[in-house]
């Protein structure tokens, strides 16, 4: 499912109109992101958990050439899954 499909569905079960239910979206969407760049943790009951993972800038090599090459440090998003959604994946 994507975004357009998911506004569509929200659009149709709660008989709201289709600019509304992007508007709603849009604001979870945007306060989501919001509490991941500041440093937060989202935990969604039933379907699981997103954070930041820092990652320590390296040194590695270019395949190709075997140049040492630096990388930068990074952060990045991830999911855990929640117990429930697990369960409801495995049973369906």
């Amino acid at each position: 499912m994507n975004k357009s499909e998911l506004v569509t569905r929200l659009s149709e079960v709660q008989e709201i109109p289709a600019h509304t239910a992007d508007k709603i979206i849009n604001l979870i969407f945007g306060n989501m992101a919001e509490e991941l760049i500041a440093g937060g943790r989202i935990e969604i009951r039933g379907l699981g958990c997103f954070d930041i993972k820092n990652y320590d800038g390296y040194n590695g090599r270019n395949p190709k050439t075997g140049e040492v090459v630096t990388v930068n440090p990074k952060k990045l998003v991830r999911f855990k899954t929640g117990k429930e959604l697990k369960e409801r994946v495995m049973a369906g």
